[in-house]
């Protein structure tokens, strides 16, 4: 794997290891997902991961892993990250979901802010920004041309080791009509809300609200529009200041993989899950046999785990996609969309292994309330339902292909 050169090597602030490399600090989150497997329970219990595995991510230089390099992160790329995101969540579900959605967001801010912006937002080196799509609160300018935000946003997923967080609210400048403004709201500006872990399943993803009164955010950490339709055809602040071509991918479709990366960790943790109870326990029936020796279980298991690195496969290569895109300064709403398309059949792949093959047949012992299996089953369920995946890329991320493919064939 290659690190991409690039202007940020004038560095303004110091990387902590100038020397690490991104397949060093992907052994790092194999190595701490090992230890993740037995403190589900409790992460489950608190809402989020606790403050010493906060604290190894931190010394591993996972939180600086798309922060670029003038401000001290390692700049390392989307694969690296999307690859720290499966060891983790194969891990614990729970804690892959909190660390990705707060440390993704690193890219976004990366690649559309200007350089003053960024050189305050990412200053300690260290990034972690849950983000909403849905916009919430209100916004109005002050005299002295800042932005008073105020409202709550629920469902930001990593907010309990927040540094900054990124929302999105509705203005109204006077003339009737109301339009998104996106922001970056540093971490003193907010509160978090009790009002997480009953859910049916990430319950210790860490996704409570977030409440702002009398914030007072500076214009130049606000852009005019959505994150969801922002367009990088024609460039970006990001990738003209740092010179390296990821900051100037499609964001929409970098959230999609997202919850690729998430999935296929998750179907990977049942799928050792499984892996153990072959070696563990034994048919019910004659033949009494263990049940990797047993046809049935062996017929499920190979079902599953063809499932499971097919959606692996499909999250590389939409990753390839992502970067060759990029690298060129080619990336359309159709090249996105088709990147999601991609990313789509890898959560279905994912979530089919899970709920036909590997939930069903483990059997009722191992689908127990606390059990690993139980719990990876309930943490899937609970992604199915979240926006991102129902409302967009299982619906109308299709039709805006179709449309994406077919206007521009009319264009031409």
């Amino acid at each position: 794997m290659t690190v991409t050169a690039s202007a940020s090597e004038r560095t303004a602030v110091p990387v902590p290891e100038p020397g690490l490399t991104p397949d060093e600090v992907v052994a790092r989150a194999e190595e701490l997902a090992r230890g993740l497997i037995g403190r589900q329970a409790e992460t489950e219990q608190r809402g989020f991961y606790a403050e010493d595995t906060h604290e190894a991510f931190r010394r591993a230089g996972l939180y600086r892993i798309l922060v670029p390099r003038r401000y001290g992160g390692y700049e390392f790329g989307v694969e690296t990250f999307m690859r720290v995101v499966v060891a983790l969540s194969r891990g614990c579900p729970s804690t892959g979901w909190m660390y990705c959605l707060g440390a993704a967001h690193a890219h976004a801010v990366a690649a559309l802010f200007d350089e003053r912006a960024q050189s305050e937002i990412f200053a300690c080196g260290d990034f972690l920004c849950p983000a909403t799509v849905a916009p919430s609160g209100t916004g109005r300018r002050t005299a002295d041309g800042r932005w008073l935000i105020e409202g709550t946003w629920r469902y930001c997923s990593g907010s309990p080791y927040a540094t900054h967080f990124l929302g999105h609210t509705l203005v109204d400048d006077g003339d009737g009509e109301v339009r998104p403004l996106l922001f970056v709201a540093p971490r003193e500006t907010f509160s978090r809300l009790d009002d997480w872990g009953a859910q049916l399943g990430l319950r210790g993803s860490g996704s409570h609200g977030l409440r702002i009164e009398n914030g007072l955010i500076p214009d130049r950490f606000t852009l005019d529009t959505h994150l969801s339709q922002v367009s990088v055809a024609d460039g970006t602040p990001g990738r003209a200041l740092h010179g390296n071509p990821m900051y100037g991918g499609g964001p929409l479709s970098f959230m999609i993989l997202e919850d690729a990366a998430l999935a296929v960790g998750m179907a990977k943790g049942a799928l050792d899950a499984y892996e153990e109870l072959m070696r563990s326990r034994q048919t019910m029936f004659p033949p009494v046999v263990t049940r990797f020796e047993d046809p049935d279980f062996q017929y499920w298991y190979g079902e599953a785990a063809g499932l499971v690195l097919s959606a692996e496969a499909g999250l590389l290569g939409a990753i390839r996609m992502w970067d060759e895109a990029a690298a060129v300064g080619g990336v359309t709403p159709e090249h996105e969309l088709r990147v999601a398309a991609v990313c789509r059949e890898a959560v279905r792949m994912s979530w089919r292994a899970v709920e036909r093959y590997l939930f069903p047949t483990a059997g009722s012992s191992a689908v127990r309330n606390g059990e690993r299996m139980e719990r990876i089953w309930r943490d899937m369920s609970m992604q199915q339902s979240h926006a991102g995946i129902a409302v967009f890329l299982f619906t109308a991320a299709n039709r805006e292909l179709a449309r994406a493919r077919f206007g521009a064939a009319g264009a031409r």
